[in-house]
């Protein structure tokens, strides 16, 4: 499995969100055009050597707020046992544990996230409020935890001021890679952002993942994303991405 060094030149665009004219949006174009796709269960090792089945699952994750806390909690209560293989527990134990800190999470069980299932198990390997999303006929962002459906693409938030007063908030997208984590990044076995065997898919990062695009950054945000990118502009390649890839982002026929 091999990474790539982290310190590579990268294209960004910026432009001015639709929808807020003092907003601007900064997004790092090498990573929205690159190849990515998650491989789970298609040979991801897993963030660590030792639960290479558990992908980025094997820890818990982490609420962003109230209202992501009380959204997940109330999708499980839709789960059966036909679709999660620790039904028993989550329903006699709950799904919100603490980590070191005390800070609230999935509750971590047999290894791994309360919510992961098992290979083999009949209702489907991995997340299983992502399959029951797939059942439900909704995107995973609706139902996963926003740590997990963000991943691993990556918002931040900056302020830019200029000498005559004027202000704005700057909206970052780009890759969440091991950095991302704290700390404790830099003790994962393996991570798949910046690693090329995640580098294989057909189509580039601003497309597949379009339903994570378009929740952090607005249905208006992303169709101008898109549109400025098939201008054609040319795009620096991540490294990670298959030798000979074009640098320009693929315009829709």
């Amino acid at each position: 499995m091999t990474e790539v060094d982290l310190n590579f030149p990268r294209s960004w665009l910026e432009f001015a969100d639709p929808d807020e004219p003092t907003r601007l949006f900064r997004c790092d174009t090498t990573w929205l055009a690159s190849r990515w796709h998650c491989i789970f269960g298609r040979g991801c090792p897993g963030i660590y050597a030792t639960a290479p089945d558990n992908g980025c699952c094997t820890l818990g994750a982490h609420f962003s707020d109230d209202d992501d806390r009380g959204r997940v909690l109330a999708w499980a209560d839709e789960l059966t046992a036909d679709d999660w293989a620790h039904f028993d527990v989550g329903r006699s134990d709950g799904v919100v544990g603490t980590d070191e800190d005390g800070d609230e999470q999935t509750r971590v069980h047999a290894g791994g996230c309360i919510f992961l299932n098992p290979p083999g198990f009949a209702g489907g390997a991995g997340c299983a409020l992502h399959h029951l999303a797939g059942r439900r006929g909704v995107d995973p962002q609706e139902t996963k935890p926003e740590v997990c459906w963000q991943l691993p693409v990556r918002r931040d938030y900056e302020e830019r001021s200029w000498p005559d007063g004027t202000e704005l908030e700057v909206v970052v997208i780009t890759e969440y890679d091991r950095r991302g984590w704290g700390p404790g990044g830099h003790d994962l076995d393996w991570y798949c952002s910046g690693a090329t065997e995640a580098h294989t898919a057909p189509e580039p990062v601003y497309r597949s993942e379009r339903a994570t695009l378009v929740r952090l950054m607005g249905q208006a945000g992303y169709d101008e994303l898109v549109r400025l990118l098939e201008a054609g502009p040319d795009v620096l390649p991540h490294p990670a991405d298959p030798p000979g890839e074009a640098v320009q982002a693929d315009v829709v026929a």
